[in-house]
């Protein structure tokens, strides 16, 4: 009888368990369908003004130079001897035992990417390789806007589409070289003339005079920079602010914008979200979550929320007080090499944390490590660069027009497995209307363009083959 009981009570039990099941899953169904009225109620705003700015020291002229000059990088033997002579007088903390990167970038590692800087990196040689590819400067809203115009040689029946790609922070026009080459590949069917440009405030583009220098401000100039080369179309590509700034472009002249390709993009906040959380882990199915997506997203906590929180300190020390910390890190190359470096560790991949070296040269060799450091370093950017942080962060970004209005040009989207947070597509359609191809990364991080070229670049051209075809 026991059993029987026992029995009973597991099919009962059983039954409990399927109805909850059915219950859930009808209530997710309802929400759903109301998330989706909720959308389809909502009203659509197809793009964002341009605005207008000056970033000029002083007041607005009543006519500037619109004049594209020339540009190449140089270096000197005191520029040299000054940066050997503060590395030389650099003061070092030693680590705790068996800390590796967990509390930052390994003061022992520092010391042996110091001696590598100080007595084999080569800034003359690199400063000859930066200029393998021509650079230009115009001024536009009052500053000197830096940037690369690479063709591609001339070949019959080719294809050759306008392209501007775009760096974030840490990183630089630098980040772009190893896939230059193959996006101007002239074997290929399809070609690029690709521009890359500093944001203002990085490298050698001109800083901001003055305060408010946003995403939607790089974004105007950087459409004025196309116009004035003549691109009435073009593609955009972009990760970490650039890719903000190529979604501005694209809201605010969808006309001119054939196609956004991003390897970094992230979700609206909403009921689809929140739902994928909910129900994700158990019926990834129901929310369009793929087996992938669970892999990448769950346990959420620990994999999402938590990484962020470790790994954002930066984020909210320069989107409050940029110019504190900047004091130390402009002076010091050693602290500069650590601040930015640390970046290149952890947002290649989470693991590197465990690691005493940071595992920085897993992926990148010291020589391209210390060439984007020295672009900080020699131009002064390092301040102006962070305080772009506070120019986008100073009031919720929720609530700008850009946060409310969806992408409505072709969209390729490509999914890198390091990125600290994963974007599902079921997510990335919220936001881009139309999203042409979604690709999951077997490998890299967040700096793409440098660690993983070739994956990189074979994603931008399919997803440019789909949308010309």
């Amino acid at each position: 009888m026991q059993r029987v009981h026992f029995l009973k009570d597991s099919f009962l039990s059983l039954d409990v368990f399927h109805k909850q099941i059915v219950i859930g899953t009808a209530v997710a169904a309802g929400v759903a369908l109301l998330y989706i009225q909720h959308r389809r109620c909502h009203n659509k705003v197809q793009t964002i003004p341009l605005g207008e700015g000056w970033w000029g020291a002083g007041e607005k002229p009543q006519s500037e130079d619109d004049k594209i000059y020339s540009f190449e990088v140089k270096t000197s033997d005191d520029e040299i001897k000054e940066l050997q002579e503060r590395l030389d007088k650099t003061r070092y903390t030693d680590p705790l035992e068996d800390a590796a990167f967990e509390y930052g970038f390994n003061s022992t590692y520092l010391k042996q990417v110091v001696s590598y800087w100080r007595h084999e990196f080569d800034w003359k040689k690199q400063v000859a390789m930066l200029n393998t590819y021509p650079h230009f400067k115009t001024k536009i809203e009052g500053i000197d806007v830096h940037f690369l115009h690479v063709r591609p040689t001339p070949k019959k029946n080719q294809k050759v589409v306008p392209l501007m790609i775009v760096h974030g922070w840490p990183g630089s026009f630098f980040e772009f070289y190893k896939i230059l080459p193959l996006l101007t590949d002239s074997r290929n069917d399809l070609a690029f003339e690709v521009i890359c440009p500093s944001i203002p405030g990085y490298g050698f583009s001109e800083a901001p005079h003055k305060q408010g220098f946003n995403s939607l401000a790089a974004a105007r100039i950087f459409l004025k920079l196309m116009e004035r080369l003549g691109f009435l179309q073009f593609y955009l590509q972009g990760g970490d602010w650039g890719s903000l700034i190529t979604i501005n472009m694209a809201q605010m002249k969808p006309q001119c914008v054939k196609g956004l390709h991003l390897n970094m993009f992230m979700s609206r906040k909403g009921f689809k979200v929140m739902l994928s959380l909910l129900i994700g882990p158990y019926l990834p199915f129901l929310v369009g979550l793929s087996r992938e997506d669970v892999r990448r997203l769950f346990p959420f906590f620990e994999k999402n929320v938590w990484n962020i929180l470790r790994e954002s300190g930066y984020l909210h020390i320069q989107a409050t007080k940029p110019d504190t910390v900047g004091c130390g890190v402009n002076d010091s190359p050693a602290g500069l090499a650590a601040y930015i470096l640390e970046k290149f560790s952890t947002a290649t991949d989470i693991e590197n944390i465990c690691r005493e070296d940071g595992g920085l040269e897993r992926k990148f060799s010291l020589d391209d490590l210390l060439t984007n450091i020295m672009i900080y370093w020699t131009t002064g950017s390092i301040v102006s660069s962070m305080r772009f942080y506070k120019e986008n962060l100073k009031t919720n970004i929720d609530n700008r027009i850009d946060s409310k209005t969806r992408i409505f040009v072709p969209t390729g989207l490509a999914a890198f497995p390091g990125e600290l947070m994963h974007c599902p597509k079921s997510w990335a359609q919220m936001k881009f209307h139309n999203i042409v191809s979604y690709t999951m990364m077997p490998q890299g991080g967040h700096f793409a363009a440098l660690e993983e070229p070739q994956l990189l670049a074979s994603d931008i051209i399919q997803f440019v083959r789909k949308v010309e075809l």
